[in-house]
C-alpha cells in the first residue's frame, strides 16, 4: 500500500487544495454580491425589479456553484490524491508576468498611467523580450505618448495622472 502525501512530490501544488480554495472564493464572492444587492434593494417593487434583484440571483448562483465545486472536490478527495495542479517550475513564468503586472497597477496610482505604462513596456521589452535599448525606448515612450494624445487631447478623456503630468500642466 502506498502512502498518501498531502503535497505531490517535486515541489508542486495539489489539485484538490486549489479546487477547494477556488470553490470557497466563489462562495465568498457570491455572498458579497448577495449582501450588496440587499443593500441597494433586492426585491420586487411596484414598478418592477429593484436594482439589486438580478445581482441577488446571480450572487446566489455564484455561491451555490462555488459550494458545488468545493463539495465535489471534498467528495473526490482520495481520488485526487497526488494529482498536481502546477509545479513550482511551471509557475515561475506565470509569476514573471503576474508580479510586474501587480507592480504596474500599483504604480498607476502612484505615478500615473503614462509613466507607469512606459516603465511597464520597457521592463517587458528588456527583460522578457530581450530587445535592445533603442527599440525599447522608442516603443516604451511612443505608446504612452500616442495614448496620451488620443485620450487627453483628442477625446478629452482624463486618465490617471501622476506628478510628471501635473508638472507639465495636465
Amino acid at each position: 500500500m502506498t502512502e498518501e502525501r498531502e503535497t505531490p512530490a517535486g515541489g508542486a501544488v495539489a489539485t484538490r487544495w486549489v479546487e477547494v480554495a477556488v470553490g470557497l472564493v466563489f462562495v465568498g464572492l457570491g455572498f458579497l454580491v448577495v449582501a450588496d444587492s440587499h443593500r441597494v434593494g433586492a426585491s420586487w417593487g411596484d414598478d418592477g425589479p429593484k436594482s439589486g434583484y438580478f445581482p441577488n440571483i446571480i450572487g446566489w448562483i455564484l455561491a451555490a456553484s462555488g459550494a458545488w465545486i468545493a463539495g465535489q472536490t471534498i467528495y473526490r478527495w482520495k481520488r485526487l490524491a497526488g494529482q498536481v495542479f502546477v509545479t513550482y517550475a511551471d509557475f515561475k513564468p506565470v509569476l514573471a508576468m503576474l508580479l510586474p503586472t501587480i507592480a504596474y497597477v500599483i504604480l498607476i496610482k502612484l505615478i500615473g498611467i503614462y509613466v507607469a505604462s512606459a516603465l511597464y513596456i520597457a521592463g517587458f521589452m528588456l527583460f522578457q523580450g530581450k530587445y535592445k535599448w533603442l527599440p525599447t525606448l522608442c516603443v516604451s515612450l511612443g505608446v504612452p505618448g500616442v495614448i496620451f494624445a488620443l485620450f487627453e487631447i483628442w477625446f478629452l478623456i482624463p486618465l490617471p495622472k501622476g506628478p510628471l503630468e501635473r508638472m507639465l500642466g495636465y
